[in-house]
């Protein structure tokens, strides 16, 4: 019961903040955001994007070329040297013309929530759209909006993905288990100093 009760909270108060790219570019370009947020998902051995992290990034980066915000933040898994999806995240961009200042990076996005709570805490983000698959998107933006970021989403779309029964699934388990942190606001895995979001992304590259 507590599953049911929890998935359908979050899905109800995240329902009315979800638009595609071309929606949000019509509806919603007249506003102040901090940052575009995107979330990591993945990259592979030779370091290029998994299909799921390249439809994030697409989405971003239409929403950036728009207009619609000055930053992107690439938050993913840079936990272990051999493994550095912000990186990968980061050279898709640059390939696709956005200026390197523009592009801050969170290596210590290890979980969505991490992910949230350090744009709220880390990079200080007041106000931001979150990019990700749909399945997704209403967890990230429950705890974006728990963790007191004013966040709205929009879906990544591109690719059919064989294995979403399964992504599904386990997003309805991951609601169950985030619905609690966003009671507690547990610490990210890592913290450290504040980085300021409106400055040179570049502060953000590995020494």
């Amino acid at each position: 019961m507590y599953g049911v009760i929890t998935n359908i909270i979050i899905l109800n108060n995240t329902k009315n903040k979800m638009y595609s790219v071309e929606s949000f570019i019509e509806d919603k370009n007249d506003e102040n955001y901090d940052a575009i947020i995107v979330l990591g998902c993945g990259v592979y051995a030779d370091g290029t994007p998994t299909p799921l992290l390249s439809d994030r990034l697409d989405a971003a980066i239409s929403l950036y070329d728009a207009g619609v915000a000055p930053k992107l933040l690439m938050s993913g898994d840079h936990y272990k040297d051999n493994y550095n999806e912000v990186a990968a995240m980061r050279e898709y961009a640059l390939e696709r013309g956005v200026p390197s200042e523009d592009i801050f990076m969170d290596h210590a996005g290890l979980s969505t929530y991490d992910s949230m709570y350090r744009a709220a805490n880390i990079f200080e983000i007041k106000k931001c759209i979150v990019v990700t698959q749909e399945y997704h998107l209403s967890r990230a933006l429950y705890l974006a909006n728990s963790l007191g970021i004013d966040s709205v989403g929009v879906i990544a779309t591109g690719h059919i993905f064989e294995a979403q029964p399964y992504y599904s699934f386990r997003e309805v388990l991951a609601r169950s288990k985030d619905f609690a942190k966003c009671i507690f606001k547990p610490e990210a895995s890592i913290n450290g100093e504040v980085i300021d979001i409106t400055g040179n992304g570049e502060v953000t590259l590995d020494e």
